[in-house]
C-alpha cells in the first residue's frame, strides 16, 4: 500500500493528547517521520511511544506560546531534518466564562495558546517550510457558530479562521497551502475536562454535545486526523486557504 506522507518531514504542535495525538500517528503511519510537541514531560514521552509503534516520532518539550521555546524547536528540527514538509499547528484550549465573569487571566491563556502561539509558530517555521509545504491550522465549529460561555474561545479560534485567509496571499510565491480544519465536538480530554472532573457530568456534556450534532454524536479523534492527512496529501494539491469542516454537520444547518 502507498503510503500519502512517505519520506515528509512533519511537525505536529500539541500532539501529546486528542486530536494532535490521533494525527500524529496517522502521519507516521503514512509514512512521515513526526516531530510532536507538549508541554508536559511524561504525556510527551507517552505520546512518542505511541507513535513510535507505527512510524518515526521525535518529541521535543515546548510550550508555543513562548517564542524562545519555539525558536528552540525549530533549532532542533533544522539541525535534524534540515525543512518541514507538513506543519499542524495545533496547539491551543480553551475554558468556559460567561460575559462578566470573563478575566484578563482567561483571556490572556486562550488567545496566547490560540492566537499567538499559532501565529508564531507558523512565523517561526517559515525559514524550514519546503517550497509546496501543507500548513494545517486547528480551527473549530466553535468559531463560527455561538455557545453560552464560550466567546473568548470562539473569537480566537475566528481568529485562526483569518490567519488562513491571509497567509495563501504572503507566501504564493513559496506554493505552501494553508488550511484550517475545524472540528466540531470531539471526544478529547480538553472537551471533556470542560465539565469537570466528575464522571457524569462529562457524559452529559458529551450526550447534549451529540444532540447537537445532525449525525447524532460526537468525533473520535481518529476521524480529525484522517480529514487532516488529506489536507497534508498531495490529494488536496489544489486545496488551498478553505476551512473544512469535520464537524458532521453542525456549522451547516
Amino acid at each position: 500500500m502507498s503510503q500519502k506522507l512517505n519520506g515528509k518531514i512533519a511537525l505536529v504542535t500539541g500532539g501529546t493528547s486528542g486530536i494532535g495525538l490521533a494525527t500524529a500517528k496517522r502521519f507516521a503511519s503514512e509514512g512521515a517521520h513526526v516531530f510532536i510537541t507538549g508541554r508536559r514531560e511524561k504525556e510527551l514521552a507517552a505520546a512518542v511511544a505511541a507513535v513510535a509503534a507505527v512510524g518515526n516520532a521525535t518529541g521535543i518539550r515546548i510550550d508555543s506560546s513562548n517564542l524562545s521555546e519555539l525558536d528552540t524547536l525549530f533549532k532542533q528540527i533544522g539541525e535534524s531534518k534540515g525543512r518541514i514538509d507538513v506543519l499542524f499547528a495545533n496547539a491551543g484550549g480553551g475554558s468556559m466564562l460567561p460575559l462578566g465573569e470573563i478575566t484578563e487571566e482567561q483571556f490572556d491563556d486562550t488567545f496566547g495558546r490560540n492566537v499567538k502561539g499559532v501565529l508564531f509558530t507558523v512565523q517561526k517555521a517559515l525559514p524550514l517550510l519546503a517550497n509546496g509545504a501543507s500548513v494545517i491550522l486547528t480551527g473549530s465549529s466553535a468559531g463560527h457558530t455561538g455557545t453560552a460561555a464560550f466567546s473568548v474561545y470562539a473569537a480566537s479560534k475566528a481568529a485562526v479562521r483569518a490567519f488562513t485567509r491571509n497567509w495563501i496571499l504572503d507566501v504564493k510565491d513559496r506554493n505552501i497551502r494553508f488550511n484550517t480544519i475545524s472540528p466540531g465536538p470531539v471526544k478529547t480530554p480538553g472537551l471533556v475536562d470542560l465539565a469537570g472532573p466528575d464522571a457524569a457530568q462529562q457524559q452529559g456534556l458529551l450526550d447534549y454535545l451529540a444532540s447537537q450534532v445532525p449525525m447524532g454524536r460526537v468525533a473520535d479523534p481518529d476521524e480529525i486526523a484522517k480529514a487532516a492527512v488529506f489536507l497534508a496529501s498531495d490529494d488536496a494539491s489544489y486545496v488551498n486557504g478553505i476551512d473544512f469542516a469535520v464537524d458532521g454537520g453542525l456549522a451547516q444547518v
